[in-house]
């Protein structure tokens, strides 16, 4: 069930009705039902694999805290993480595994027949695997106790809003919550649904009309060049940044709707001036996922250069490979551990320089070139990201300079739209405005007393963004970006 369609336009209200209208203490029964339902309308099937984590996970952490022997707490812990990376494994990076190493048998002329697994991905199982593993670490590392209502901890892995893309909630945050009872807020609901407006708006109005125009480039690299590719970057960085904020903003609404807070997964990344700072600005439920639970457990900061250094290109290989079974993603992953590790390597330099241009005292000047160069970095990077294939990663990259063929900046949209001139200067017009939203964000031009005291301002605004998800949305079902990860 997708949230940008007329099924969960259906299902979400009525949660949301039936949830105030039911006792507290049957609340978690009816969400857990519901979450199971909104998972089980991708494919039934697949609810036995989140059941089955959900199984291990709670068993091994109230196995984990009988014993006292920390030999059997570890092989706990062993088992919990091989048997949910072991599912993660044979559905999602098998066939991927086996095919590499059949191409570099092949290579050798050695024979090479293990059988490739017909299976799809299941959506989602990335997140709830890492959200099942991160609850198992904690609760041997102490940090938390051990969930005991089956049903409740059930809940934490499969909360519908959450489920397929995230934000990655951590036990400590969200276990909690399913203890609460929460009342009817207007001022609350209000801001949920606000929220989710927002994130559909950015969705089905920025992000699928962007996408148009990148698929058109990024489906056929060798016929491209110049600017055209160049815009399609630019737009596939804007894309994906509204796909999943968008997705991300509609998740926390509804949350929050029915009382919940989930952590804050974007925080206005593309103003970042540094690629660590970035990272902190970007699917921030994931990097400081991976920051906890691999990072520091592997020394973080705390060991000598080369090895910090390694350690952060493992964590970013390896979030490359979280976001896909593909050598594209693994080397995207592994250049953004390049540019972690150029950006703490060259700090003490790039501080001198500024202090000789005189960047220092203008400190205004000093961010907004930092700021071009880093967001320039991470579009050069999500070319990796966005191609099909590292082959066509590289053609995007050769046909990209020189900047030619400008006239042809608008044949993307002509096989696709009937006003290639319109859109273009729609699609741009919509990233103004996205910028003009974010600066509006940084410097708190808009707060809950705000909205909440500006009544006019707040329904023109809830009136606008629904005629332009109305007028300007596209009308097909595009599913998320991050339902494949």
């Amino acid at each position: 069930m997708l949230f940008n369609s007329i099924e969960f336009l259906i299902f979400f209200p009525i949660v949301a009705g039936l949830y105030f209208a039911c006792p507290y203490r049957y609340r978690w029964v009816l969400l857990l039902v519901a979450s199971y339902y909104f998972y089980a309308a991708w494919r039934f099937e697949y609810i036995f694999l989140m059941l089955a984590s959900t199984l291990i996970s709670y068993i091994a952490a109230i196995e984990m805290v009988k014993p006292k022997n920390q030999t059997k707490q570890g092989r706990l812990l062993a088992i919990s993480l091989c048997a949910n990376l072991g599912i993660l494994f044979a559905f999602k990076y098998y066939n991927f595994v086996n095919g590499s190493l059949g191409a570099a048998f092949q290579q050798f002329n050695i024979l090479y027949n293990m059988p490739m697994l017909e299976v799809l991905l299941p959506v989602g199982i990335s997140f709830y695997t890492f959200q099942s593993i991160g609850y198992t670490i904690d609760v041997y590392w102490n940090r938390l106790k051990p969930e005991y209502h089956l049903g409740r901890f059930a809940l934490f892995v499969s909360f519908f809003p959450q489920l397929v893309a995230g934000p990655i909630e951590r036990a400590t945050n969200l276990l909690p919550q399913f203890y609460e009872k929460f009342d009817f807020d207007e001022a609350r609901v209000s801001s949920g649904f606000r929220l989710m407006l927002w994130g559909l708006f950015q969705k089905v109005v920025i992000a699928d009309r962007l996408g148009l125009y990148v698929n058109a480039v990024y489906s056929a690299p060798s016929e491209w060049e110049g600017w055209p590719i160049f815009l399609a970057t630019y737009f596939f960085a804007f894309q994906i940044f509204c796909d999943f904020s968008g997705y991300s903003d509609i998740a926390i609404g509804a949350a929050r709707v029915m009382g919940f807070n989930l952590m804050e997964n974007f925080r206005r990344p593309y103003f970042a001036s540094s690629p660590v700072e970035f990272w902190r600005r970007w699917h921030i439920s994931l990097s400081t996922w991976f920051r906890d639970y691999l990072y520091i457990p592997l020394g973080g900061n705390r060991v000598p250069v080369p090895r910090w250094y390694l350690n952060l290109l493992i964590v970013f290989v390896v979030s490359g490979l979280w976001h896909g079974a593909a050598w594209t993603f693994i080397l995207w992953g592994a250049l953004h551990g390049l540019y972690m590790i150029g950006d703490v390597a060259t700090r003490n330099v790039r501080g001198r320089l500024a202090q000789r241009l005189g960047l220092d005292q203008r400190p205004t000047a000093q961010a907004l070139l930092s700021g071009f160069v880093t967001f320039n970095l991470v579009c050069l990077a999500w070319i990796f990201f966005r191609a099909n294939s590292v082959a066509e990663a590289f053609v995007l990259l050769d046909n990209l300079l020189p900047l030619t063929n400008f006239a042809n900046l608008n044949a993307p949209w002509v096989a696709v739209v009937s006003d290639p001139a319109r859109e273009m200067a729609l699609s741009i017009a919509l990233i103004l405005l996205l910028v003009l939203v974010h600066l509006g964000q940084a410097q708190q031009w808009t707060t809950a007393t705000f909205w909440r005291r500006t009544t006019w301002l707040r329904w023109a605004a809830y009136l606008s963004l629904t005629l332009a998800i109305l007028n300007l949305g596209i009308t097909e079902e595009v599913p998320f970006i991050y339902f494949q990860f």
